[in-house]
């Protein structure tokens, strides 16, 4: 579902792939008709307003929203097949993004539905992404479903390598580097992109040296290892091979980065033949590449008993969409289907995405998410130990932890308070307990309010920070 226009033509879906992961309807309950929202907090001891909810949308499955509450939609920034992409301006904090309106009357099958429906689902998944346009939230009114995402003002990237004609070959290099790191990135989280081309592929901003960011993730699936493909899905030019034999996995978006490469250096598609084109002694860097899961393991190990109780907090409240990769990624890994990822089955999930650790290493991973300390790690412990940490950043989260804490709703929380939480959560330590409150205790007054709860759990998480966006325009 391009959300901008494309120099060739899409193959449509032919039919359903065997075993293909297909997504379930999104959650209903939870915070799952919030989605997108910014919640005011005045007064912590007070309770949060809340919506009247709106009757179930057809395709999120639960409550519509107009989007046109939150934001203002200006000019058109892009066209494609099953809607439109409008600039947008938050009303309270006047924010540029950009909102991808998908006409509901051009789903015309269940195929289509459901294609939008994983598209949110694995644009949360990839939320936290350094090179991937950020989902910022889903909206679904009676004529359309409204996905507003970060604003990258720089265009297509197809629209660079028009104005450029070609790459030099050290300059193709680096962009062919990120874009491998990009589509390694989904791969270890369980997705294929299955629509790659520089149409899909856009900068940050028009700065010559300025990011790329995949996008358009609505021919995208959650796959698992050794699973096999057979529907018809992708650009003409770009299409690999095995595809079209409706028999492909993964390796389908490498060969649609083999076919970018060659427009960055020759500026023209490549002939209707494969070209036995390799460079030995290149610069690829002779380093793994990062492991989103490992990152997220090891960022969780780090966290102080306070902050992991209240991403346990946190994780609970996401919808069925935000956290369906997650889901699919623990069945992946939990090859017994027990319900639970012994230490065995998380060195060999680890092992199967390219990644080498020790047998200490694994095991510290291992009791970082562990937190029953029963040896195993079970769906919610996994869940909160990589769920990312921009979920920390959402004001509706951050207050839903810190009410879980407060226990009197006084608006403060002590530190008997938090040993009762820390308790139920079954992460008390004592001697912890006060290094966390003289540590978040700004003005020492020997307890915990909103304002420090939220500085003490953005502290150390750079990436939960919103980044500043220059507001240029397309």
């Amino acid at each position: 579902m391009g959300n901008c226009n494309s120099c060739c033509s899409i193959y449509k879906r032919t039919t359903t792939a065997d075993g293909e992961a297909t997504a379930g309807k999104a959650g209903q309950g939870g915070n799952a008709g919030q989605q997108g929202s910014q919640l005011p907090v005045s007064n912590p001891a007070s309770p949060v307003p809340s919506k009247p909810l709106g009757p179930i949308g057809s395709v999120l499955g639960r409550p519509m929203e107009d989007v046109r509450a939150t934001y203002t939609l200006g000019k058109e920034l892009g066209r494609g097949q099953f809607g439109v992409t409008h600039l947008c301006t938050h009303k309270v904090t006047g924010e540029k993004l950009a909102c991808k309106t998908i006409s509901k009357r051009k789903l015309s099958s269940n195929e289509d539905t459901e294609d939008v429906r994983r598209e949110v689902q694995i644009m949360y998944h990839l939320t936290g992404q350094p090179n991937v346009v950020e989902l910022k939230g889903v909206y679904e009114d009676k004529q359309s479903v409204h996905l507003v995402m970060e604003l990258c003002a720089g265009g297509e990237l197809f629209d660079r390598i028009i104005a450029k004609g070609h790459y030099t070959e050290r300059a193709a290099a680096g962009l062919l580097r990120t874009i491998v790191q990009i589509v390694h990135t989904c791969h270890s989280m369980g997705v294929m992109h299955r629509d790659l081309k520089p149409e899909n592929f856009l900068l940050q901003s028009k700065a010559e040296d300025a990011p790329i960011k995949a996008t358009d993730f609505g021919l995208s699936v959650f796959y698992k290892e050794g699973e096999t493909f057979r529907d018809i899905v992708g650009s003409a030019y770009y299409i690999a091979p095995e595809v079209l034999k409706r028999k492909y996995g993964p390796e389908a978006d490498i060969w649609s980065i083999g076919v970018m490469l060659y427009i960055f250096l020759c500026g023209v598609p490549p002939f209707w033949a494969d070209h036995p084109w390799i460079k030995e002694d290149g610069e690829a860097p002779d380093t793994p590449l990062d492991n989103a899961v490992i990152n997220r393991l090891k960022q969780f190990n780090a966290m102080n008993q306070f902050k992991k109780a209240a991403l346990r907090v946190i994780a609970g409240c996401l919808s069925e969409e935000e956290i369906k990769g997650l889901k699919e990624m623990f069945k992946n890994i939990d090859t017994d289907n027990s319900g639970t990822i012994t230490l065995e089955e998380l060195k060999q999930g680890l092992a199967k995405q390219g990644t080498k650790l020790s047998e200490q290493e694994v095991q510290q991973l291992m009791e970082a998410a562990d937190a029953d300390g029963n040896g195993t790690i079970d769906y919610d412990e996994f869940i909160t130990a990589t769920v990312h940490m921009n979920r920390m950043d959402r004001e509706e989260h951050l207050y839903t932890a810190f009410q879980f804490f407060d226990k009197d709703n006084s608006g403060y929380i002590t530190k008997e308070e938090l040993e009762q939480a820390l308790k139920e959560k079954g992460l008390h330590n004592g001697q912890e307990i006060k290094e966390i409150i003289s540590e978040a205790d700004s003005n020492k007054d020997g307890r915990i309010d909103y304002t420090e709860f939220v500085t003490m759990m953005r502290r150390g998480t750079p990436e939960a920070t919103p980044k500043k966006r220059r507001d240029f325009f397309f």
